[in-house]
């Protein structure tokens, strides 16, 4: 599967799109609720904790849509916009969406 956050790719002829798709994950990140108070592994303006909590998500939602457009009969995903946000009560939880356009190359 080839991901692409531009709408085409260099040599890669587009021969068919699919349709849109997408992936989610929402994932309980308790380090966020003590954002505020102090973040233990914080060195050099960079929390560990948070980046590896953002990449578990990340991957997840990029996985999904990567099964979905697979089950399309797709082999490359153009045009990818990822999303984060807290939800949940005081921001205790990460949400990652992705959407991209399922082609065939």
């Amino acid at each position: 599967m080839i991901f692409s956050t531009t709408p085409t790719l260099e040599g890669h002829p587009i021969r068919e799109y699919r349709g849109v798709v997408t992936g989610e994950t929402i994932i309980g990140a308790n380090v966020f609720k003590d954002f505020m108070a102090g973040i233990r592994d914080f060195f050099g303006g960079r929390s560990g904790t948070y980046e590896k909590v953002l990449r578990q998500a990340k991957d997840s939602a990029m996985q999904e849509m990567a099964q979905r457009a697979e089950q399309m009969g797709c082999n490359a995903i153009v045009g990818i916009d990822l999303d984060y946000e807290t939800v949940g009560e005081s921001g205790s939880m990460l949400m990652v969406t992705c959407s991209g356009t399922a082609v065939v190359i």
